[in-house]
């Protein structure tokens, strides 16, 4: 039998003793003997693995076909030359191993041993020669072992089990396995020397065509567990004789392995009779074929046995031809086991055998695994009324299979507390809440592994309302799945269920969840609101969220275990602060930290562990930052305005923003046609005690320049003759810009208030961009008087340029103004040439500039004219203040 099939018998008893394989079913697949400390190896040289500081050797498959001794440190304590092709085992090759403890030689080819080969190994503990090729027991290399505590020697071709008189001295030995394919049968005297020596297990194999079984060959045997390998097709009543040897004892474990390998029992006489004197808690039958007529035999002698649990696994079972159903109740009615195991049976027929399910009637724990059962009789539900735990895992169930509309489920499982019905095929809950919601007593029940959670089979659900713990995991559920589930659980699985979010609603109604694991889902986020107001531990590691702050479980009072580990985290400050006042504070404990914590974004800390991240304190203190942008900002603020106070910056920006809203303007005229021809670039109104700032400041600046404006005062460019006030008005209308020179001197004239109503006039239908204000000394237009109500409102509606005090500035003042003038452009030549002269209190005059074209003869009469004009102004001066009507006084 291969290694691969015996390894499917793991749940055996010997799993406890690590009995052999072969004879008992339950070895395990031999892997290499290994440190579970991680050890390092001491050396890789020669075809041995050393290991654990030179104390182990694993040679496990090498193909070889001697020992390599010479590889061998002397402090080697472990060695396995399993799955070699080793024939024989000499006398030198473990000579130098005075610590030896543990030696495997399990599948090899050995058919001899020198009686010498391990007297040097007085500490060997452990010998395991399992499937080799001895011919007899190696008593005589077995003797020097006094310190013998497990001796695996089955599945070896002699011919007899007898053993040494030397084994009496094995009085430490604890596990003993023996025996191999040709032992025909068993003498009295076989064992013998093992009468004084207690057994922990005991395990003997046989030929699968046993002979002979002398009564009493095992009853000198003492041991809590006892294996049998051996087939009695031919001597079914040698099963009398062990079960007899085996009365009067108290074992923790018997198990018959292929008690009939090749046919099935159909003899009358009762082979199980003297189980009723065994007493065992618990009894395997290991392969072999059982039907209905063995099956009867063995549970009718179980009902007066005192052994607690039974185990049928890997069973062949099948009818008898001529078996009948009477119709009369079944005679298995009187079953009282703690628990009965049913493990890959090859027909579910075995579950009533005789037609009837009355023998799981007194049964505790049932378990039902890898039969395969296609339905659930009504019957069945009502026969397990003594069952507390059942479990039908691994049976490929459907819903239909186990839940029937037809069948009245009211009354049945009164005693059942927990239901496993995991690594099936389920698919709706309904279904499922309707088969369990008559379970009056059910407070487990575990689901894991199915199809369940799809919306369509998740709805209307009624659930008993004992149940107190599901497990979910490995479903595939959608969130409003959630809302059918049992709303009185205090634990609740969804591990690994593809939950993409959370239905808070759920969780809402689940008032009393104290534990939940969603680990392994897909949760993209934590809702802000979740409230759980009796939740003690929870796991959502695994998951997807990549957000978490110490809002994330305010919700949750009483939470004192968190598992969070192995989620994308985004590295913030919110993480951080999260982390830190979790772990001080210790109300809630990280109990996968820090191992599962890394971060995923920024890329920058990609994998960097989050106990590590530690972000500046600017970065993640707002009452910081607000303090140091307050400060920064007022510190550049006060900086600014000493610059500006220094450098008189507000001035030139103001003078700048000006100039350019002058040009924009000039700009936006020409695009609208409005620049016409003119006689003056501009006219200009001011005041008399305002002249000499006139004429010693602004004609020459504007005059006598690259490029010169035509400019009009009164002084030199009224005509004489005319009225004054047709002069006004004549200029005005003549000049494209009107400049007012403003001061406290000219509110005070008369004509200023006539000029600025004049010029207001020409305005009509205009903008005022032809006006321009220049205040040559503060004004408070609140202190003019009522008269003046449109110079109120220019002032306080439009832009007016101030003539500055300080002299570094006033060259930008004449720059702002020749912009609000607009470029110098060609004028049109006036008819009189002539200069009048007018009023010497104030006036409004017009600057003429000399024509281009003007001739020698025309500029001297103009140069005569001008001083003709300057004397009458000297006298003009002196009568001022006794004329009616000043010309032009301000």
């Amino acid at each position: 039998m291969s290694p691969v099939s015996l390894a499917r018998s793991v749940p055996m008893i010997w799993t406890l003793i690590n009995f052999s394989a072969l004879l008992l079913g339950v070895l395990t697949s031999p892997t290499p003997s290994s440190d579970t400390t991680n050890p390092n190896p001491d050396t890789e040289e020669g075809p041995c693995r050393i290991y654990n500081s030179g104390r182990s050797a694993d040679c496990l498959g090498r193909q070889l076909n001697s020992v390599p001794w010479r590889q061998f440190p002397s402090t080697i304590q472990d060695v396995d030359l399993s799955f070699n092709k080793l024939q024989a085992v000499h006398a030198d090759d473990f000579i130098h191993l005075p610590q030896l403890r543990k030696l495997q030689l399990t599948y090899n080819n050995i058919s001899h041993i020198d009686n010498d080969a391990f007297k040097n190994n007085p500490l060997l503990e452990h010998l395991d020669i399992f499937n080799n090729s001895l011919q007899e027991i190696p008593a005589r290399a077995l003797t020097p072992l006094l310190n013998l505590k497990q001796l695996f020697m089955s599945n070896n071709l002699y011919k007899h089990a007898t053993l040494a008189d030397s084994f009496s001295k094995f009085v430490k030995l604890q596990v003993l396995s023996m025996g191999g394919p040709l032992v025909m049968g068993l003498n009295k005297t076989d064992f013998q020397p093992l009468k004084n020596i207690r057994l922990y297990g005991f395990a003997i194999k046989c030929s699968s065509n046993l002979n002979y079984y002398e009564p009493g060959s095992l009853e000198v045997i003492q041991t809590k567990q006892m294996g049998f390998d051996m087939a009695i097709d031919q001597r079914p009543n040698a099963l009398l004789h062990m079960i007899r040897d085996l009365a009067n004892k108290t074992f923790n474990v018997i198990q018959f392995r292929n008690l009939f390998e090749f046919m099935y029992y159909n003899g009358e006489e009762d082979i199980f009779q003297g189980l009723k004197d065994v007493t065992a808690y618990q009894l395997i039958f290991h392969r072999g074929k059982f039907n209905e007529n063995l099956m009867r035999m063995a549970l009718m002698n179980l009902q007066v046995a005192p052994i607690k649990r039974l185990r049928l696994q890997y069973i062949d079972f099948a009818r008898s031809p001529t078996f009948i159903d009477s119709g009369a109740g079944s005679s298995i009615t009187d079953l009282e086991l703690d628990r009965l195991d049913l493990w890959y049976i090859s027909n579910p027929d075995i579950l009533r055998f005789d037609w009837r399910f009355s023998w799981f009637n007194k049964i505790k724990e049932l378990s039902i695994q890898y039969v395969y059962f296609n339905s659930a009789p009504c019957d069945s539900w009502m026969e397990m009324e003594g069952v507390e735990i059942l479990d039908v895992s691994n049976n490929r169930l459907r819903n239909e299979y186990i839940f029937n509309q037809l069948c009245d489920y009211r009354g049945t499982m009164p005693n059942l507390h927990t239901f496993n019905i995991s690594n099936n095929d389920l698919e709706s809950l309904k279904d499922l809440s309707l088969l369990t919601g008559e379970f009056e007593r059910l407070q487990v029940l575990d689901v894991s592994n199915n199809k369940l959670g799809s919306a369509e089979n998740s709805r209307d659900c009624v659930w008993q309302q004992n149940i107190t713990k599901l497990i979910a995991h490995h479903n595939h559920f959608v969130s409003v799945a959630l809302r059918c589930l049992p709303t009185t659980l205090h634990y609740l699985d969804l591990s690994y269920c593809d939950l993409d979010q959370l239905d808070m609603t759920y969780f809402e109604q689940a008032t009393n969840l104290k534990e939940l694991l969603l680990s392994g889902n897909k949760i993209k986020f934590i809702p802000s609101k979740w409230e759980s107001l009796s939740l003690q531990s929870l796991a959502l590691d695994g998951n997807s969220f990549g957000l978490i702050s110490k809002a994330s479980f305010q919700d949750m009072p009483q939470l004192s275990n968190l598992r969070a580990g192995n989620n994308p985290y985004h590295c913030t400050c919110e993480l951080h602060a999260f982390v830190q006042d979790t772990i001080s504070q210790k109300k809630v404990n990280l109990t996968d930290w820090p191992w599962n914590y890394k971060c995923y974004h920024p890329e920058p800390f990609l994998n960097t562990a989050i106990s590590k991240y530690v972000p500046g304190q600017v970065a993640c203190d707002i009452r910081l930052v607000i303090v140091i942008c307050v400060a920064t900002t007022a510190a550049v603020i006060l900086i600014l305005m000493l610059i500006c106070y220094i450098f008189d910056i507000p001035w030139y920006t103001k003078a700048t923003y000006q100039i350019i809203r002058a040009k924009y303007r000039a700009h936006k005229e020409k695009a609208a046609g409005e620049l016409g021809t003119f006689t003056y670039h501009a006219f200009i109104s001011y005041s008399h005690p305002d002249a000499d700032w006139v004429r010693d400041q602004l004609l020459p600046c504007l005059e006598k320049n690259r490029n010169p404006y035509r400019l009009c005062i009164h002084e030199r460019d009224f005509m004489p003759g005319r009225w004054i006030i047709d002069n006004i008005i004549e200029n005005i209308e003549s000049s494209r810009k009107v400049i007012f020179v403003l001061s406290r001197h000219f509110v005070n004239s008369e004509w200023c208030n006539y000029e600025l109503y004049f010029a207001q006039q020409r305005a009509m239908g205009k903008t005022f961009s032809d006006v321009i204000l220049v205040v040559k000394e503060p004004i408070d237009p609140s202190s003019l008087p009522s008269k003046y109500c449109k110079l109120k409102k220019m002032l306080s509606t439009k832009t007016y340029l101030e003539w500055p005090q300080q002299v570094n500035q006033q060259a930008f003042f004449w720059e702002q103004l020749r912009s609000v003038l607009g470029k110098p452009t060609m004028t049109r030549k006036r008819d009189h040439s002539v200069k009048s002269r007018t009023s010497s209190v104030g006036s409004i005059s017009v600057i003429g500039l000399p024509d281009e074209d003007m001739g020698p003869d025309e500029a001297k009469n103009d140069a005569n004219q001008e001083a003709e004009i300057k004397l009458i102004n000297r006298n003009n001066d002196e009568l001022s203040n006794q004329r009616q009507i000043p010309v032009m006084a301000f």
